[in-house]
């Protein structure tokens, strides 16, 4: 079996790049849209709740994981999850760790590439005097593949590879180059993030208009930074807040174990994973909180932010806003908005290239170049139907198989082999050999049985959820003798297409852009099929290998 060469080259870079790996664009896209969502500083407190009972403990078991799988040679799930049982089922439950990555980045990618033209289109002026609604159909048309693209037949497809080539040349380099665009891109990143930050903490009500007299930014932190306990007893807020926890922190998906294979034998997991996991929440609570809503309120008010936020505002709504600062410093904004979105997008995609390679370098003895080609080529064929076929749902079911609930599987999978078949007792001595601090052994309780109940309750949630998210009444019809009514976004619900049906009750006359969209979905969900059983395919044939040696 050939021996990796790789290693990082700093404790410093090794924790940006784990940070960057964290930090992506959930945190500014994703993090003030589920707040707002969830009652702002309602949501909070649950978050936080979930990320000491959940993410600490799932940061403690991955980095564990991963440099107990490096010490035998192993840097990719399947062989690291396998040197943890003597069961060969775990080696293909691994496969979830490369598969998660390949088509979490064939659509990522796509996202990352709407920055980088975001931030052309900012020095170039495109959105200087555009309304409102202009912008926000300037980005439609772009996805759509309708307009917004210089004339340039299918040019956000171009701008998709060109990324995706970055992506790629990068990862050829190896650990190396990941440290050192972690080095200059997290600096960056949070750079861009302050200057935003501070603008959006210091607006006040200088900004309020004539349509919106009421526009305060400090109206958005409050509703974000103002605690409401009643949100302790809502169990649809706390499932919210744990869902994020994986979005946030990049758990279950197989990248962190990947780069902790790398660490020595005796190299602190402890301190490193604490500083990377609160790294990321700082970028997150602090500045992600402190950017998109209180600027939006800050213009548009309070109720308009309530009313309409959404994954899309970060496109549509957030360039009309930085023109109001001038022409200057609208600019300014602009380079550090999708400049700063980029560089969360790419330090997070370029984690998720690892598995596969080292599972390839491992395997089957490939050079960097070569798993760096293969994994985009795998990821190109994944990820060019999310660009043609968008506007038909193919990027949402991506995001939703392989970006949502396989995350949840894996991490729920792992967790009971780290804390029940490789033992809690092994486990604790894993993670504390050479740490750097002493660990609350009240942790040794929550991650046996707390992190993984709670894991859990998020699966079998997402796959029963109730209508409306609505879980207090749900549960009080269930104690009630009542039925429980299974909302569209349920696991179960979306296998039968239950949301797009009642969508066709509503609209007939959409019937065949409906048809279409289901045509779409059924081909998008066989296209992760086959993608996961073709590395079930390549684990099956690794294995017969190593049987042979």
């Amino acid at each position: 079996m050939a021996k990796a060469i790789d290693s990082w080259g700093s404790r410093t870079g090794l924790i940006l790049a784990m940070a960057g790996n964290a930090v992506g664009l959930g945190n500014f896209l994703r993090f003030p849209v589920q707040a707002v969502q969830n009652g702002g500083g309602a949501f909070i407190i649950p978050y936080l709740v979930c990320f000491f009972l959940m993410g600490i403990p799932l940061l403690f078991v991955e980095w564990s994981i991963g440099r107990f799988g490096g010490k035998s040679g192993n840097h990719s799930t399947p062989y690291i999850l396998d040197s943890m049982s003597s069961k060969p089922i775990w080696k293909y439950i691994g496969v979830f760790g490369i598969f998660t990555n390949i088509a979490v980045v064939a659509y990522y990618t796509y996202i990352e590439s709407w920055t980088f033209m975001y931030v052309i289109h900012t020095v170039i002026g495109s959105f200087t005097d555009l309304t409102k609604e202009q912008i926000n159909d300037f980005f439609l048309l772009y996805v759509n593949l309708e307009g917004s693209d210089f004339g340039i037949p299918l040019l956000p497809l171009w701008i998709y590879l060109l990324v995706l080539g970055i992506n790629v040349y990068i990862l050829s380099t190896g650990l190396g180059g990941i440290e050192k665009v972690a080095k200059i891109g997290m600096p960056l990143l949070i750079a861009f993030g302050a200057i935003l930050a501070f603008k959006g903490w210091t607006m006040g009500s200088n900004y309020a208009s004539d349509a919106f007299p009421d526009a305060n930014a400090w109206d958005g932190i409050n509703f974000l930074w103002t605690p409401q306990y009643g949100s302790l007893l809502d169990p649809k807020v706390w499932m919210a807040a744990a869902g994020q926890i994986f979005f946030t922190l990049s758990v279950g998906m197989g990248s962190i174990q990947c780069y902790a294979s790398y660490l020595k034998a005796n190299e602190d997991i402890a301190l490193n994973s604490v500083t990377a996991g609160f790294t990321n929440e700082f970028v997150e609570v602090v500045l992600g909180s402190a950017i998109v809503i209180p600027i939006a309120a800050g213009f548009l008010g309070l109720d308009w932010v309530l009313e309409n936020a959404g994954f899309g505002m970060a496109f549509q709504t957030m360039p009309y806003l930085f023109q109001q600062w001038g022409e200057l410093f609208g600019v300014l904004a602009g380079l550090c908005w999708f400049g700063l979105l980029f560089f969360a997008g790419i330090t997070s995609s370029l984690a998720m290239g690892t598995p596969w390679m080292g599972f390839m370098q491992d395997e089957f003895g490939w050079s960097k170049v070569k798993g760096a080609l293969s994994f985009g080529i795998m990821v190109m064929i994944m990820g060019i139907p999310t660009v043609l076929f968008y506007k038909y749902g193919y990027f949402d079911e991506f995001d939703y198989w392989a970006g949502t609930v396989s995350l949840v599987v894996f991490a729920l999978l792992e967790t009971i082999l780290f804390v029940w078949v490789f033992g809690m007792d092994k486990g604790w001595k894993e993670l504390t050999t050479g740490a750097d601090i002493k660990i609350p052994t009240v942790y040794k309780f929550i991650m046996k049985f707390i992190t993984p109940a709670l894991l859990l309750i998020v699966f079998v949630g997402a796959l029963f959820t109730p209508e409306n998210n609505d879980w207090s009444t749900a549960l009080q019809n269930l104690f009630s003798g009542n039925s429980w009514n299974l909302d569209p976004s349920s696991i179960i619900s979306k296998l039968s297409h239950e949301n797009l049906d009642i969508e066709l009750q509503a609209h007939p006359e959409n019937l065949e852009k409906i048809e279409k969209i289901k045509l779409f979905s059924n081909t998008a969900r066989i296209q992760l099929v086959l993608l996961f059983l073709t590395i079930i395919g390549f684990v099956y044939v690794s294995h017969r290998k190593r049987l042979k040696k």
